[in-house]
């Protein structure tokens, strides 16, 4: 994922959060907000409880693989929490996951 697909200051990021728009399971919550860019933007957030870091650097390499892989994705700003429960999961349950919650998100704004 390029880097101008990620949101990286940390005022973005609370202000997505703040917004209080999520969806969530067991394993991932993902927060959006409008935005005007062109493109859509995330940022992953993976807290210690997680695993050491080389567990926390594969999942967040996992996630933005596979956000590559999902093809409409609305044009907004995410933020995709891992909890440590995803520690369990393999790729394509991590995908899946994802896939679903996003698909989710889009489903429930256009209503």
């Amino acid at each position: 994922m390029e880097k101008k697909y990620r949101v990286k200051k940390k005022n973005e990021i609370d202000a997505i959060i703040r917004e209080k728009k999520s969806k969530g399971n067991k394993f991932f919550v993902i927060y959006n907000k409008e935005t005007n860019n062109k493109y859509p933007r995330f940022a992953i957030s993976i807290g210690k409880k997680y695993g050491i870091s080389v567990k926390r650097n594969k999942i967040k390499r996992q996630i933005r693989h596979a956000l590559r892989q999902i093809e409409c994705i609305r044009i907004k700003d995410y933020v995709i929490v891992v909890r440590p429960s995803a520690a369990t999961l393999s790729y394509q349950e991590i995908e899946k996951n994802i896939k679903n919650l996003i698909n989710k998100k889009e489903t429930e704004t256009e209503k």
